[in-house]
């Protein structure tokens, strides 16, 4: 099975605040850019992904995905993280209603597209499933079948959301790079323990992140 898979970004200003005590305002954006660099780039090289959709109104962000190979669609409802990944998903199967969709965070600076391969290669045995993140709490990603309505529930608790809506969980085991997003200076740190892509080592180098 191909997947299209549907990453949101916000404007590059308001994109990653837990990460300002780290990395403070001015070279926050440009991580969060560079977190998105990496992660679509990982998902470009997945040979279970057929294309790439980026949500987003940033027109930094757009310009450089898409040169990454990203189709950006403008985020319309500019109602939040579902209902830019609704928005992504309508635009997808608008054009092909039986794409096989799954949404994926914008902040996986180490993902490996061997790992993500493994992850949708599991996903594609149910007609929804999701990752849980590396807290145990949130989601990476969330995949629907062809036919199967995505129903995002991401923001916070969302492991416990999706798994009320029916989504089945995932194996957890050796698709670490796939897990760990980045929200504050402890996941930056676990992120690059795991090896980041180059946009991100760029953007982090020199900076000082406390054990």
């Amino acid at each position: 099975m191909q997947w299209t898979l549907v990453i949101p970004l916000k404007p590059l200003v308001r994109a990653k605040s837990r990460l300002a005590p780290t990395a403070g305002d001015a070279l926050r954006p440009s991580l969060a850019l560079a977190f998105a660099q990496d992660t679509v780039a990982a998902v470009g090289a997945c040979a279970a992904v057929r294309d790439v959709v980026v949500v987003t109104d940033d027109p930094r962000a757009e310009r450089e995905l898409a040169a990454l190979g990203a189709h950006v669609v403008p985020d319309t409802p500019q109602a939040g993280l579902n209902a830019a990944l609704a928005h992504g998903e309508g635009f997808v199967r608008s054009g092909r209603p039986a794409a096989a969709i799954a949404a994926l965070n914008a902040d996986l600076p180490a993902l490996r597209p061997s790992e993500l391969a493994r992850v949708l290669a599991s996903a594609a045995a149910f007609p929804r499933a999701f990752l849980p993140d590396a807290t145990g709490i949130g989601t990476t990603l969330l995949a629907a079948a062809p036919g199967t309505e995505l129903l995002p529930a991401f923001g916070g608790a969302s492991r416990a959301r999706h798994t009320a809506s029916g989504a089945v969980e995932l194996p957890l085991e050796g698709v670490h790079s796939v897990r760990q997003d980045v929200d504050t200076g402890d996941d930056l740190r676990a992120a690059l323990a795991l090896g980041v892509g180059p946009h991100t080592a760029k953007a982090a180098a020199g900076l000082l992140i406390p054990d």
